[in-house]
């Protein structure tokens, strides 16, 4: 609706996790780096956590994109609740035929093991992802140990990297999953951005969406880091109804009050999301 009076060919602040839009702070170009490392040293084990909306999809979104060629993948969006499904789900992924015989998790296992192993004598790697991995309780984490048991004499058949929020780290530091732990050959955490990183990024998106011009002024910046707390989601949200604002009000520049009348059109008179930090002065 507003992308032709600000210059823009599309809608820069969708909440789509299109990979064309990352933007790598400085604690996300971290986490791509790990996780590349992790899925290409023949079979790392990797955890990314991050609170909701700091951009942990849209990172593994770009992931899926850099990966090495000759690379299958098998992505558990939404963790099941028994372990022969989970193992179920990452046979689908990989589009095993399983035997009808195989219906219990080490009989499941012991097939998946032979399609892992056939693929590596074929010159292939494997990559599991589990998102929502804060999810899984745990019989289905002792699952996960057990699959990363799968190897050759020298190498690691399956790489996995599970994705979750900072629950999954608290999990995971329980003394009796110390085994699963000690695995875990790269950690990475994604935080808020800063109030620099906000600028930034609003920069970034605009410029992807083919803008060339500041739209969001200092002020406004400031006030937008305030009250999203430098989520890229909350900042996605507030900054794309404040373009529409601005397109009503025919303003070409955003300021601080269109940020603030945004903020409380989504979020009500309190104007900022549950936790955030929100003050009626100007920014």
């Amino acid at each position: 609706m507003y992308e032709q009076f600000h210059g823009l060919s599309e809608r820069p602040f969708s909440i789509t996790p299109d990979p064309r839009y990352l933007y790598l702070s400085a604690r996300h170009a971290e986490a791509l780096a790990h996780l590349l490392y992790g899925v290409r040293e023949n079979g790392g084990f990797t955890q990314l956590t991050g609170e909701v909306g700091t951009g942990k999809t849209m990172l593994v979104r770009c992931l899926l994109e850099r990966l090495p060629e000759r690379t299958d993948t098998a992505i558990v969006l939404d963790p099941p609740a028994t372990r022969i499904e989970f193992l179920q789900t990452i046979c689908r992924e990989l589009r095993m035929r399983t035997p009808r015989w195989a219906e219990n998790p080490s009989s499941l296992g012991a097939a998946l093991n032979r399609k892992l192993l056939r693929t590596y004598a074929a010159g292939r790697r494997t990559i599991l992802i589990v998102d929502e991995a804060q999810a899984l309780g745990a019989d289905l984490l002792e699952q996960v140990r057990r699959l990363t048991n799968l190897e050759t004499a020298r190498h690691k058949l399956l790489g996995i990297v599970l994705v979750g929020q900072p629950e999954l780290h608290e999990t995971l530091s329980r003394r009796d999953l110390r085994q699963l732990a000690q695995r875990i050959t790269a950690r990475c955490h994604l935080g808020p951005l800063s109030r620099a990183e906000t600028g930034e990024y609003l920069r970034h998106r605009l410029k992807v969406a083919g803008s060339s011009r500041e739209v969001f002024n200092s002020r406004a910046r400031r006030r937008l880091h305030r009250i999203s707390r430098g989520i890229p989601r909350i900042i996605n949200v507030v900054a794309d109804r404040a373009l529409l604002g601005a397109f009503v009000r025919k303003e070409h520049e955003v300021g601080p009050q269109l940020v603030r009348l945004a903020a409380r059109e989504i979020y009500g008179r309190q104007g900022a999301p549950a936790g955030a930090l929100w003050s009626g002065a100007p920014g």
